[in-house]
């Protein structure tokens, strides 16, 4: 009877704890449903983390294959998969990319592709998406936009094209284009808050109007300039600062300007933050076949020109991925920088490494290991889509770093 009496009590204890943590979660939902929108709430709640089929998720812009496709030659090269083996210590590449959660891998030297492949239920039709790496398209759109004198420089006060920023507070006007572009604006960025929902990366992942987002909820904490922070506030400016600018939407300005000239060969798409508010999650969202995306990179590569024409200016492809060493760099990059093999840079939302030797690669990189990586001195380059990392961020650069060196 006593054990009996004593399970039952137990049972009674749990299920009260229960209870009292479905009344906690009911307050604090009803009073998320009071402080933000409904549909950002749902997306929270329902979608979890960011994965790589968010593509499916989202309303978008269309991106529509260009009128003339470009097609890279093709040599396959079996020294490619043997010393990508033998600088990760296996015994088949193939199986490795397998395993590690890639969907494409792409080398690409002197604009002929040596080795392409696709994995876990990938082909070369199949839809990847960016993360991060739109971040690399949206900074070549500033610098585009630049070139054709939309934007006077990246040395303006973003509050000249923002001006409702300096109307709530005067100290936006210390902060420029060229900081947004290098993440040291010295705005606030929390990727995570108690107890979540006000937190900085769903906020800029789920928010429905990214716009109003931006523009009412960043906060500046430090000058501008002292430091490198991450910060997914800054496409989001920049994208709006694209929109006032060229007068029409991020998606028209890329198809026009680099989609159409660089005769991308498939559809494509730019995840929206809503049908309502139509805005681009300058953050993320680029959707595309890896082949295409490996064009972008071919881009950068040939210093902006392609087919004979200068679709981005020599000068804003040099200096928007050569190295950013500032005298003080420990104290303006985080630490785990000098991990990377040389030595790590972040330069107008491209990730580099300056070569001891001299030289430099750099690349565009997203969330899950998506990776488009430039190495110009060796005339490569790299593209790698995956579900998620499977390596680390670090190994992967160190994979391309080194094979980049050898091959």
């Amino acid at each position: 009877m006593t054990k009996t009496y004593k399970t039952k009590g137990v049972i009674r204890a749990v299920a009260w704890v229960f209870v009292a943590l479905a009344g906690v979660f009911a307050l604090v939902l009803a009073a998320s449903l009071l402080v933000y929108p409904s549909e950002y709430v749902f997306r929270v709640l329902a979608w979890g983390d960011s994965d790589s089929f968010d593509w499916q998720k989202f309303p978008e812009h269309r991106l529509d294959s260009a009128p003339t496709a470009f097609r890279f030659d093709e040599a396959p090269d079996d020294r490619v998969a043997g010393l990508f083996s033998k600088l990760a210590g296996v015994d088949d590449w193939d199986a490795f990319l397998e395993e590690n959660h890639t969907q494409a891998f792409i080398v690409i030297r002197d604009k002929t592709i040596l080795y392409e492949k696709y994995f876990n239920d990938t082909d070369r039709d199949s839809i990847v998406t960016s993360f991060s790496v739109a971040k690399s398209f949206t900074s070549a759109l500033i610098g585009i936009a630049v070139d054709e004198g939309l934007i006077n420089s990246i040395d303006d006060p973003i509050t000249d094209y923002l001006p409702e920023l300096a109307q709530r507070d005067p100290r936006f006007g210390g902060i420029t284009i060229r900081h947004l572009l290098l993440m040291s604006s010295g705005m606030e960025y929390k990727a995570f808050r108690f107890p979540g929902l006000n937190s900085d990366d769903p906020l800029t992942t789920y928010y429905p109007d990214q716009r109003q987002l931006s523009l009412q909820k960043t906060r500046i904490i430090d000058p501008p300039g002292v430091y490198f922070q991450y910060n997914k506030y800054h496409p989001q400016l920049l994208g709006m600062i694209l929109e006032r600018t060229t007068g029409g939407s991020v998606t028209e300005y890329l198809q026009k300007k680099i989609w159409d000239p660089l005769g991308m060969e498939f559809s494509g798409s730019w995840s929206i933050d809503s049908e309502r508010s139509g805005f681009e999650k300058m953050e993320t969202g680029v959707n595309a076949r890896a082949v295409d995306f490996a064009k972008f990179g071919q881009l950068f590569l040939n210093e902006g020109a392609w087919e004979g024409r200068q679709v981005i200016s020599k000068e804003w492809v040099a200096v928007s991925t050569r190295p950013y060493l500032p005298s003080g760099y420990a104290a303006y990059y985080p630490g785990w920088f000098s991990k990377l093999p040389g030595l790590g840079y972040y330069k107008y939302m491209w990730w580099g490494i300056a070569r001891e030797e001299g030289g430099y690669d750099f690349s565009a990189e997203g969330d899950k290991g998506q990776y488009i990586y430039i190495s110009p001195s060796r005339s490569l380059v790299i593209v790698r889509n995956g579900i998620d990392y499977g390596i680390s961020f670090n190994e992967w650069f160190e994979l391309f770093y080194e094979f980049a060196g050898r091959f």
